[in-house]
């Protein structure tokens, strides 16, 4: 990456990137490891893993270049910052429960963002999530640091009546066509199905990925039937097309 960047011998691209520019490649890449893991593609997931690390090392050798820092302190920094959330495995720590363990490691990350003189003592126990996170996993992290501080329901029961009461809320604000309203009580809906997923040990974020896939692939099945009746989706009634979604279902089961 250094020869990439080299002034008179480098490329005309990875010189012109800085910080902002490569954005949306760290992103890209880390999704590309996700995908490959999803798939059990473990030679791709080798690949993109490559992938990943490059972004690391091109944002060490940006900041190197610019006297901030280089790789060999980023890989310090992330082994001293596991070293010390870990006390049960470095320094013998018992703990009792996982709860224990989570509150310690919560507590570290409190005292870490304090030493780094971004966090005030009275700072909100929500703050550290990052804002730039996609919203069901910046709204699970959110409801973890709260629940993690007693702000949550001990049991699952009172979360469905929840879930009920929010999407009659919907319905109420839609019978109003107040728009402003009801994107407000979809939000809360949301919101509370995330609370939800949290209590039935789901990870949001990875069940609607998989819901995506599944109705793409069931929606793909109803192309291919249509198709072989010389049409288009267009050409049919919502009915049949509703039909061919409950074959797809029965035909798609398991996959």
């Amino acid at each position: 990456m250094a020869h990439l960047r080299h002034p008179e011998k480098g490329c005309p691209w990875d010189l012109k990137q800085d910080f902002n520019s490569l954005i949306p490649y760290t992103i890209e890449e880390a999704y590309e490891v996700v995908d490959a893991i999803e798939r059990n593609d473990l030679d791709d997931l080798r690949l993109e893993l490559g992938d990943l690390l490059l972004q690391v090392v091109f944002h060490s050798q940006i900041a190197e270049e610019q006297g901030l820092f280089n790789f060999e302190q980023v890989a310090e920094a992330i082994t001293e910052k596991l070293i010390s959330r870990h006390p049960h495995v470095f320094e013998g720590v018992k703990y009792n429960s996982d709860e224990e363990r989570q509150k310690a490691w919560e507590e570290a990350k409190v005292k870490e963002r304090q030493l780094k003189g971004k966090q005030a003592e009275n700072e909100s126990v929500l703050a550290g999530v990052a804002i730039n996170l996609p919203a069901l996993v910046q709204c699970e992290k959110i409801q973890n640091k709260a629940a993690s501080h007693g702000f949550d329901w001990p049991e699952v029961e009172p979360v469905f009546d929840k879930v009920m009461e929010e999407l009659e809320e919907v319905k109420e604000a839609w019978e109003e066509q107040d728009q402003p309203h009801i994107q407000e009580e979809v939000g809360d809906l949301l919101l509370v199905s995330v609370n939800l997923a949290r209590h039935l040990k789901v990870n949001p974020e990875i069940a609607l990925k998989q819901a995506t896939k599944k109705f793409t692939r069931r929606f793909n099945y109803i192309e291919e039937q249509v198709e072989l009746s010389g049409r288009s989706i267009q050409d049919c009634q919502l009915a049949e097309l509703d039909a061919l979604w409950e074959q797809a279902k029965r035909e798609l089961k398991g996959c």
